[in-house]
């Protein structure tokens, strides 16, 4: 890539290039608050909006302008979040976050924040904590209590920090990244070897293709859960199917209706996945969570609003 030196022009404002920099940085913060990549665009968007509305003696009196746009974008996700509760009411069906494509730069936010001096056993690594399953546990979380999980947890601000913008004190702070802890230990499964999840995520594709259904029966854990998303705009199950056999049911009919379907496998938030293409265009993203050799969950988003990232992958 050509540099602005390279290129005959004038070099970027040292100040400007670092504000824009932190960019990816705030995409992620804002995705694994909102679970909504054009939320989170959005909202990155408002925030330099706001750093640009202001005067350069107001913006250079600014000691940390990167901790400033987290700290700004934090708090317009926070007021998102309030009101999103009242939003996924009306939303036709279930609501899953939006699915992300293989490892796009706003899926490999930094941990730039300061660091805190929690026991890092406390903490997850960036690439679990955009895992579909993991932000399916951050949507049943109070506001305030993703808030003070995700900077604390995952990007490592100190509580008094992750204070001012929940607008409480570091150690109620304290108690609500505990309480989401405890959430997130709740309903975390035995961690399974990529090479091994990838491996039953292609047993799972060969199955669903033949239409076989002892296959996909003996693929699914018996306790399985599948969560279609379609928003109102495409036919989707308004309600999760339990059960394996129930399950593998549907999928076979799904194949037998929808004429030339096909299944690519894709990473979809950092895990091995699928997607249903039809006449080459995506209708479909599947995130699915392995344990051990068997599918436990499965969430489809069928939604076209959330496939925009797919449309050309």
């Amino acid at each position: 890539m050509t540099t602005p030196a390279q290129s005959g022009h004038a070099p970027l404002d040292p100040v400007l290039d670092a504000i824009m920099s932190e960019r990816r940085q705030l995409i992620g913060v804002a995705y694994r608050l909102l679970g909504s990549l054009a939320d989170a665009e959005d909202v990155v968007q408002e925030t330099y909006a706001r750093w640009y509305a202001m005067s350069r003696p107001q913006q250079q009196a600014i000691a940390s302008p990167g901790g400033w746009l987290t700290k700004v974008a934090s708090r317009i996700c926070l007021d998102l979040l309030r009101s999103a509760r009242v939003r996924r009411e009306s939303y036709v069906g279930e609501w899953i976050p939006e699915p992300l494509p293989g490892r796009a730069e706003w899926i490999d936010g930094r941990s730039g924040a300061a660091t805190a001096s929690a026991d890092p056993a406390d903490r997850v690594t960036l690439d679990e904590s955009i895992t579909m399953a993991f932000l399916v546990v951050l949507e049943s979380m109070t506001p305030a209590e993703r808030v003070a999980f995700v900077l604390h947890d995952v990007f490592r601000y100190p509580f008094a920090e992750v204070a001012e913008i929940v607008g409480r004190t570091p150690a109620a702070c304290r108690q609500l990244a505990s309480s989401a802890r405890r959430r997130i230990r709740a309903t975390a499964v035995p961690a399974t070897p990529a090479a091994q999840q990838a491996g039953v995520v292609r047993d799972f594709k060969q199955a669903w293709e033949a239409k076989d259904l002892p296959a996909l029966i003996g693929l699914l854990d018996p306790d399985a859960m599948a969560t279609g998303d379609g928003g109102g705009r495409v036919a989707a199950s308004l309600h999760p199917v339990a059960g394996g056999e129930q399950i593998a049911r549907g999928l076979v009919d799904i194949v037998g209706r929808v004429p030339d379907l096909t299944f690519l496998e894709r990473t979809v938030n950092g895990r091995p996945g699928l997607v249903a293409q039809q006449g080459g265009a995506t209708i479909g993203v599947f995130a699915f969570e392995v344990a051990g050799d068997r599918v436990k969950r499965i969430w489809a988003v069928r939604n076209p609003d959330k496939l925009r990232p797919w449309t050309t992958c």
